[in-house]
């Protein structure tokens, strides 16, 4: 068998535009929350918080629902079609309420706007899974990984390119460019892939190469490193999110960046990570995982260290912040592998579960917790803040003992991108 590139070029368009609205929504909503709407950072914090309090319950219940579905679209494809459009028609009314300063119309438009794009995330996410045989995901998932990164890097991109350098920027233009993206990535999709005819060549591809799994109760040592890693995954994700969701309030107050300006240090750290996927498959294939995991969260502590000590803007952050992408590729690359190491072979999408509810988690506290130190201490505790936490993670990761395995030599490079 061999993987099908075009096709799950098309297939993982949907990521694509999945991945540039969020990085659009994690950067400039904060701004709007605060610097039209005049609200503190807790309370700001809480909001963003909204989004992965969310996702705990639609991820799942739509996931779910999408399996039973029956169209002659497929499974996964009306969800994603309609819950794009939908989330194009509510995202361009924020700019809008932002110029005219209602905050009612923000906030229940905002509401709508993250139960529409949790509608169709697991979705999108399972379609490929549903269209690829099992032996093809890893290259697969490379694919899709690296389109979803390039989804992100075009909406820093335009955050650089069009929000302009006032006290007020007019956000409707950037908003739009992502918008248009997401349409024409998602028109695409349905136009070119038959989900039905290709799924049900997938499937019989598959069933030629299942094995037997076995499900029985993990033994108590490895339920032990399982408990340890979940824990670790939880901690890092508590420093990160924190520094990435208020990145862009910490940049303007602290640092004094006006408009988009503040993304190229976002832009620097995304474009790092991508750069170091390959290396991070060579050194994890030659150390192990775990060894690597813990590299990279004493890359992320040295980079959060060295936030602390810039006080104003200097070209040196931007070093600071390539540091933070590698680290953080090399956590995020080998983590969700150990996980799923540790599971039988029928129980993966449970400890995929797992991993997702410890990660979304500390997304749902993170930004409160570390809001309310801004609000109410200073800015200046943030990247304190991520150095503790990142910290305690390098604790807990110390006892895992199993999940790390050497991965098998890629065979080709691309297979270094999947995360």
């Amino acid at each position: 068998m061999k993987l099908n590139y075009k096709r799950t070029f098309l297939i993982s368009l949907a990521f694509m535009s999945i991945c540039a609205f969020w990085q659009l929504y994690d950067t400039i909503i904060p701004l709007i929350l605060q610097n039209t709407f005049k609200l503190g950072e807790t309370v700001t914090g809480t909001v963003m918080a909204m989004d992965n309090v969310l996702a705990i319950f639609l991820l799942p219940v739509f996931g779910a629902y999408s399996d039973r579905v029956n169209t002659k679209l497929g499974k996964r494809t009306p969800f994603i079609l309609f819950g794009t459009i939908t989330a194009v028609i509510l995202m361009m009314i924020l700019p809008i309420a932002d110029l005219e300063e209602n905050m009612i119309v923000f906030v229940v438009v905002l509401f709508l706007l993250l139960i529409a794009m949790g509608s169709y995330r697991s979705p999108a996410v399972a379609l490929m899974p549903d269209v690829t045989p099992k032996p093809l995901r890893s290259k697969a998932n490379a694919v899709i990984n690296l389109m979803g990164a390039a989804g992100g890097v075009f909406s820093l991109v335009m955050i650089k390119i069009l929000i302009q350098q006032v006290d007020k920027p007019n956000y409707v233009w950037v908003f739009l460019s992502v918008a248009v993206l997401m349409l024409a990535s998602v028109m695409v999709l349905v136009s070119t892939v038959q989900e039905n005819k290709i799924g049900i060549k997938a499937e019989k591809e598959e069933k030629e190469n299942l094995s037997g799994t076995d499900s029985a109760k993990l033994p108590k040592e490895v339920q032990k490193s399982l408990a340890f890693i979940l824990a670790s995954i939880f901690l890092w994700f508590m420093a990160y999110n924190a520094v990435t969701t208020a990145f862009s309030r910490y940049a303007v107050k602290v640092w004094d960046l006006k408009g988009g300006s503040f993304a190229n240090c976002l832009l620097i750290a995304t474009i790092a990570a991508i750069f170091s996927y390959m290396p991070i498959g060579a050194i994890s294939g030659k150390f192990g995982r775990k060894k690597t995991i813990i590299g990279g969260i004493l890359l992320l502590s040295a980079s959060y260290f060295a936030g602390m000590l810039f006080r104003e803007y200097s070209s040196m952050i931007n070093v600071v912040f390539a540091i933070t992408g590698i680290g953080w590729a090399a956590i995020n690359v080998n983590s969700y592998p150990m996980v799923v190491e540790m599971s039988k072979g029928s129980d993966v999408g449970k400890y995929t579960g797992l991993y997702y509810t410890f990660s979304m988690s500390a997304q749902i506290i993170t930004p409160i917790l570390s809001g309310l130190l801004l609000e109410h201490v200073s800015y200046y505790t943030l990247f304190p803040y991520a150095v503790t936490f990142s910290l305690l993670s390098l604790c807990t990761m110390l006892f895992v003992k199993h999940g790390d395995a050497r991965p098998e030599k890629k065979e080709s490079l691309l297979e270094n991108f999947d995360s």
